[in-house]
């Protein structure tokens, strides 16, 4: 009897085979179907502060591999839930193909990912697979006007820090918002001193050890909170090194090769207070188990070698027809052509008008590369008739106008870059403007009392979109996305005004005039901003 060939057998009747061309196809149409998301994110990936995130989808990976044993000890049924889950990231997929806002696609793709293990799985399966997928949401960059917002307020206080430092060991400094002079040399926190890039790539680790940690859960979340607090207090300890050897060595030791190993040094010294503070934890926890023990990869019990129980039931089938209907669509529907109102440069904006004469300046290089609009005025007025205006200060216009908000480009809100120029907010409110009227309703504005050493100053500031004036940054994201899918159009501009106030002056004069030169002036704004 002649012997059988080991390959005479089918491979397809091996289930393995079957799963593992299940999740090859998968691949296949979740590539197809998110292709811009992904050279979004390879992109995105290319900046310091998110490099990091080429690890997360192997790190991922990684972590759900060493979960696959739980899948034997237990029968998990695909759930229909999942498909629902899917549909509805795929829903996102196409609103945001409207909007053009690619960002909001990367989280579609995280919601994919999570309704098709739903149907695979179901949802005891996807509590398994948790930690792996919401990982993922960690590789996608925050929306440029939070990261604004939140690296502001920490350079602030990692230059205050910084200083205190500097100071106690001698060094005499002067810090006015986020500048540090040294007499020869001054330090732009914001620019020179990226620290604070190394905060994402830190949380990111935290969340990796705290899911190591086998201790009690909110151990775990004090250990992902912390990673902030230590980012700051160890930027700032850079911030004072750099201070230091800046004062006794030169300008160099805050430039170059150096200055970024100093970057490295700080990152490598946070994994090493994260691992004291798993150290700690353990010892406050009264577990027997050694900190090894607390800290090694779990593998669940169960043998891997052993065919698992999952079967690709109907509602996998029906997920990965809803994801072969998306590709085509998701591939070939091209980008839509961004609508642009008609405008006027500001080049041409009048510096007469009324009984206000002005007198334009131009910003920095360094400020223009930074904020990466695509037009602005910046100008100085003064009433030339004296009757009228009896303080004689001038009022001081600067409006940054963006034809397009997407691909990471936005307006950069006053309320964070005053402070960040050592600007302290006295006082802050949404505010009326009295007699001042848009489209026939009352002009709002945020309105800030600020002071630095002993000047004064009053500010009004509020963001035009596209015909509307919104004084909430959360507002006008929100409009942002609903014109962008129903009008195709993401243009939008911030206006600024600010006026001097003398030593002991009322602000009421100051709204006075500001509201004098709103009046005049908002007119004239539509030709140059849209409507």
């Amino acid at each position: 009897m002649p012997k059988s060939s080991p390959y005479s057998s089918n491979v397809w009747n091996d289930s393995r085979w079957i799963r593992a061309a299940a999740v090859i196809l998968a691949l296949a149409l979740l590539t197809l179907v998110f292709r811009r998301t992904f050279i979004y994110l390879f992109e995105s990936w290319q900046r310091e502060e998110y490099s990091y995130g080429f690890l997360i989808p192997v790190i991922s990976l990684w972590l759900a591999w060493q979960r696959r044993a739980v899948f034997v000890n237990g029968t998990f049924k695909g759930s229909w839930w999942g498909v629902i889950v899917v549909a509805a990231g795929l829903g996102l997929v196409f609103l945001d193909a409207a909007a053009s806002i690619v960002s909001v696609n990367a989280y579609a793709l995280v919601i994919v990912i999570a309704g098709c293990i739903m149907t695979v799985v179901g949802w005891r399966g996807l509590r398994v697979m948790l930690a792996p997928v919401a990982l993922l949401l960690l590789m996608i960059p925050l929306p440029v006007f939070w990261y604004n917002n939140l690296s502001s307020q920490l350079q602030l206080i990692s230059s205050e820090i910084g200083v205190g430092l500097i100071r106690a060991l001698g060094v005499s400094v002067f810090l006015e918002g986020n500048i540090i002079d040294l007499g020869s040399y001054k330090l732009q926190v914001a620019e020179a001193c990226s620290g604070l890039r190394y905060l994402f790539p830190l949380v990111t680790l935290g969340v990796i050890v705290a899911y190591l940690f086998k201790g009690r859960l909110w151990m775990r979340w004090v250990i992902v909170l912390s990673t902030l607090p230590i980012a700051v207090l160890m930027n700032s300890a850079r911030i004072g090194i750099i201070g230091v050897l800046v004062d006794r060595f030169g300008s160099a030791q805050a430039e170059g090769f150096l200055h970024q190993f100093e970057g490295w040094i700080i990152f490598m010294a946070c994994f090493a207070l994260l691992l004291c503070e798993c150290l700690l934890l353990h010892r406050l926890s009264g577990d027997g188990r050694s900190f090894r023990q607390m800290m090694q990869w779990e593998f669940p019990e169960g043998d891997v070698r052993k065919s698992t129980s999952l079967m690709l039931g109907r509602p996998a089938m029906a997920a990965a027809l809803a994801l072969a209907l998306a590709a085509y669509p998701a591939w070939a529907l091209p980008q839509r052509a961004e609508v642009r109102p008609a405008r006027d440069d500001f080049s041409a904006f009048p510096l007469r008008f009324d009984d206000w004469i002005g007198k334009r300046e131009r910003l920095d290089s360094i400020y223009v590369e930074t904020l990466r609009f695509d037009d602005y005025l910046l100008a100085d007025y003064v009433s030339a008739s004296t009757s009228s205006d009896q303080r004689g200060a001038p009022v001081n216009i600067y409006v940054a106008y963006y034809a397009s908000q997407r691909s990471g480009r936005a307006e950069h809100s006053p309320g964070a870059c005053l402070p960040a120029g050592g600007w302290h907010v006295q006082k802050w409110q949404r505010y009326e403007v009295p007699g001042v009227h848009v489209r026939g309703e009352p002009l709002r504005v945020n309105r800030a009392v600020i002071q630095k050493g002993s000047e004064r100053e009053l500010v009004y500031y509020w963001f035009r979109e596209r015909g509307r004036d919104v004084t909430s940054e959360y507002l006008a994201k929100w409009y942002l996305f609903a014109d962008a899918v129903t009008r195709n159009r993401s243009d939008g501009a911030l206006v600024r005004m600010i006026t001097p106030l003398k030593e002991g002056e009322d602000a009421a004069l100051g709204d006075e005039q500001l509201s004098r030169f709103s009046a005049s002036m908002l007119p004239l704004l539509t030709q140059y901003v849209g409507s």
